[in-house]
């Protein structure tokens, strides 16, 4: 690209006040948007615009489309007469009354266009000037349309086709500008134009011999630019229909954000790989110039965009994650090739001979092998063109062969704040190697400003996503999924939503609750449930553990944890292999803790095993700190002798309000009214609860214990045991006389029945109804609480007591958020 051959004067531009606008197709795809976009740039200051525009959106296709008809001798009329329809109705919407001599103009100029295809039809073809100067109406007509409109609304405004100016040579590397003899003509042309604003057509272009053709993809932005250096604007803004540059493909990376600011070349790195950022050509004439252009949204003009200098900003290191598509990857290795001069000259000769473009190239020291990654439409090509140059050494066997790997696709990572920050490139491959993500060549150049790798197709996306979470992301960005949003669920979700947005702003945790499994749904979102979750419409669907796990692990998200608070055998079940699988399992299902041995050893093996974490704290007490306080015992070297304790929100207050006064049966109603007891009571008053409770806490201890191994006083009478709910609870009252019996000689020994689990020293575990003194501990709780009283080596003459709350949804899931705060604080969070 040549440059100006006078210095760009930003002193000059800045006293003119002037400032370049291009506007893409789909800002000016319709009456509403061209009427939009002439409020928008009547609404601004600027002393001098030049504003450069493309077709409306989707004219350029249309164009091409006709020609391709035309050449091949299809019907082409029928989609002319729509697109001529189209110009009209915008030139009539806008201008109302005053339209007849735009559609006079549109009229004439689409009977010309219709003139053209005919004649390609007749002929059967069309060369490239033919077609080019086809596929550049659209510019013309669009900016004939606005041009109108404004000055309709009594705007002052120039017109310009950049045809009678622009003059552009095509060339090897591209479209390349005349500026003398631009400069040459669009001289006298602004003598006899003095207008302050001006309306430029983008895309188009004449060549040295005065023929109109234009600039190839992306031109309209290159025009913006040229256009802007001719009339030394202080700044470019390209106006979309996006904020402005995101860090990655919003369609693959829901979590794209909007850079504020980015230099030339990291702008240029990240069009390299297929961005949509900006075409690099477009920015060639600014970078000459050190001309600022500033990506923005049409539709939200409030919205500042991202702005493209010389200098970008400190944000960093890393300002966008992109992907390449549609490539191969090609090895040459051989131990004939190890320290012999000229041998990678060799395969860049050869591929460049076969006018193949290289992406990527890749070489280790030892100089065995050499890499590249090449369009895969020249796969083929390349493969022939290297084995062609290295034949005698295939023959000798001095090259293995010329190896070739379909279906690649490059990740890079682009930012001018990489260079000399040690463990960026670390971390991008933590997070590749997190999502399991296999990386077949890597380059890196000295600049350090670009970090690209060679990944399979297919695991491109889950690439994109690490890779970006790595760098966006807090890496305290847990995936979180619940089973089971009955009373306790249902009161921990409401608590981390409450917490949630302190938690982002203290400890840099981000909890995403990205599942909820029942028996009955499926709930699921992308980023984050919120706490409107039970608005949200479910699939209806029974146990879908699959869909649960499937959506719940996401590879661009650091730490996955579920939570369960099913209290279902069968969940607890998948607990082993949710860990190994590095999953984090939180939970108050006592299944896990005291169901079978084997399963209880299989879990602890594999929590153990990896880096995922196993938390139960809410197993026993609900809220209270009994686990983490035998826990911490055990690890400090004490030894547990004995355990006793009411473990039972419900019987303890069932018990402590128990004295006679009014029948037992009519307790239970009562507290099953109040939410203190299960659906079904029996679950509280057969003790089993409380037997699991101390077979948890046993195996904390080391001790083997099963439930099979402990004594149960089941308060249920044995003619009820097998009864239906319903019926069951019409006939409580069976469970009076022998309460009443129980209490009356308790009153007689001075004492008062509480519920009581107990492990002694010679390992025997009870949970029943006993006789305590009325001074005893466990004789002066509040109406709810549990007790746990630890005897131990250090602890034996006056035993460790944890007591308070012990029931209720709320305090039960405070324990499971408690647990799921520990595992954060371990993955690093500041809480």
């Amino acid at each position: 690209m040549q440059a100006l051959e006078q210095p760009y004067d930003d002193s000059l531009a800045a006293a003119a006040g002037v400032v370049a606008h291009k506007f893409g197709g789909s800002s000016l795809a319709d009456a509403s948007r061209i009427r939009h976009v002439a409020a928008l740039l009547r609404g601004r200051g600027e002393a001098t615009q030049v504003v450069v525009v493309s077709a409306m959106q989707g004219v350029t296709n249309a164009l091409i489309a006709l020609t391709d008809a035309a050449r091949n001798k299809a019907a082409w009329r029928p989609d002319w007469e729509k697109l001529r329809a189209r110009h009209l109705a915008v030139a009539a919407e806008l201008l109302g009354d005053e339209a007849g001599g735009v559609r006079d103009w549109l009229t004439q100029r689409f009977d010309e266009l219709a003139d053209m295809l005919h004649a390609i039809s007749v002929l059967g073809g069309a060369g490239r000037e033919i077609a080019d100067a086809i596929s550049g109406f659209g510019e013309v007509w669009s900016a004939f349309i606005l041009h109108a409109y404004l000055r309709r609304e009594g705007a002052d405004y120039g017109l310009l086709d950049a045809r009678e100016v622009l003059v552009v040579r095509h060339e090897e590397l591209g479209v390349a500008v005349d500026w003398h003899a631009t400069e040459a003509l669009l001289a006298p042309w602004r003598e006899e134009h003095p207008h302050p604003r001006l309306i430029v057509t983008g895309y188009i272009a004449r060549d040295i011999d005065g023929r109109a053709t234009v600039l190839g993809r992306n031109g309209s932005d290159y025009s913006g630019a040229i256009f802007a250096a001719l009339w030394q604007a202080q700044e470019l803004h390209i106006w979309t229909d996006v904020d402005g540059v995101l860090s990655a493909d919003p369609r693959l990376e829901p979590e794209a954000v909007t850079l504020a600011a980015m230099s030339y070349e990291e702008a240029c790195e990240l069009a390299y790989f297929g961005a949509k950022v900006i075409h690099p050509q477009t920015m060639a004439p600014a970078i000459a110039r050190g001309l600022p252009i500033t990506i923005r949204n049409t539709f939200r003009p409030e919205h500042p965009g991202t702005r493209i200098d010389a200098h970008g900003d400190d944000a960093g290191p890393v300002k966008g994650i992109t992907l390449a598509h549609d490539l191969a990857l090609l090895n040459v290795e051989g131990t004939g090739m190890i320290g012999v001069p000229g041998t990678a000259e060799r395969v860049f000769a050869a591929l460049r001979a076969a006018h193949v473009s290289v992406v990527m190239i890749s070489q280790g020291s030892s100089e065995h092998s050499i890499c590249c990654v090449v369009h895969a439409a020249q796969a083929q090509t390349a493969r022939a063109a290297l084995e062609g140059a290295f034949a005698r050494e295939l023959a000798d066997g001095q090259i293995n062969g010329v190896q070739l790997t379909g279906d690649i696709a490059v990740l890079a990572a682009v930012g001018d704040r990489m260079a000399g920050v040690p463990g960026v490139a670390a971390r991008l491959f933590d997070a590749l190697a997190r999502a399991h993500v296999n990386i077949r060549a890597i380059a890196q150049g000295a600049s350090e400003r670009n970090i690209s790798v060679a990944i399979a197709r297919d695991q491109a996306t889950v690439a994109l996503r690490a890779a970006h979470a790595a760098f966006w992301l807090s890496r305290q960005t847990i995936s979180v999924g619940l089973i089971g949003p009955g009373k306790v669920g249902s009161a921990l979700l409401d608590q981390i939503s409450a917490a949630a947005p302190r938690l982002r702003r203290d400890a840099g945790l981000d909890l995403r609750l990205r599942a909820i499994l029942s028996t009955k749904y499926l709930l699921a979102d992308e980023r984050d449930l919120g706490s409107n979750w039970r608005d949200r419409d479910a699939d209806f669907v029974s146990n879908d553990i699959e869909g649960f796990l499937k959506h719940l692990i996401a590879a661009h998200l650091p730490h996955t944890v579920i939570l369960d608070c099913s209290g279902s055998d069968a969940i607890a079940e998948h607990y082993p292999d949710w860990l190994a699988a590095g999953i984090h399992v939180i939970t108050p299902n006592k299944q896990a803790g005291a169901g079978p041995f084997e399963r209880y050893r299989a879990i602890r093996a594999a929590a153990a095993a990896g880096s995922a974490r196993f938390r139960y704290e809410a197993t026993v007490g609900a809220g209270l700190p009994v686990i983490s306080t035998l826990r911490d015992l055990i690890d400090t070297g004490d030894e547990l002798l004995a355990v006793e304790g009411i473990f039972s929100g419900t019987l303890a207050w069932l018990f402590n309000r128990y004295d006679g006064s009014v029948p037992f049966s009519a307790l239970v109603r009562e507290a099953h009214a109040l939410g203190y007891t299960e659906p079904d009571p029996r679950d509280d008053l057969s003790g089993t609860d409380v037997a699991r409770k101390l077979v948890i806490l046993a195996r904390e201890a080391g001790w083997e214990l099963s439930l099979d191994d402990v004594t149960v006083e089941n308060l249920v009478p044995a003619t009820l045991r097998g009864a239906g709910a319903g019926e069951f609870m019409a006939s409580l009252d069976h469970l009076d006389a022998a309460m009443a019996q129980r209490l009356a000689a308790a009153q007689a020994n001075a004492t008062v029945l509480r519920y009581v689990a107990r492990l002694d020293r010679s390992g025997e575990a009870s949970v029943g109804l006993v006789e305590l003194p009325r001074d005893h501990a466990f004789a002066n709780i509040r109406l709810t609480d549990n007790i746990v009283q630890f005897s131990t080596r250090r602890y034996c003459d006056n035993p460790l007591v944890v007591q308070g709350p012990g029931a209720g949804p709320e305090v039960t899931a405070a324990g499971v958020f408690a647990d799921l705060l520990r595992v954060a604080a371990a993955l690093g969070a500041h809480i």
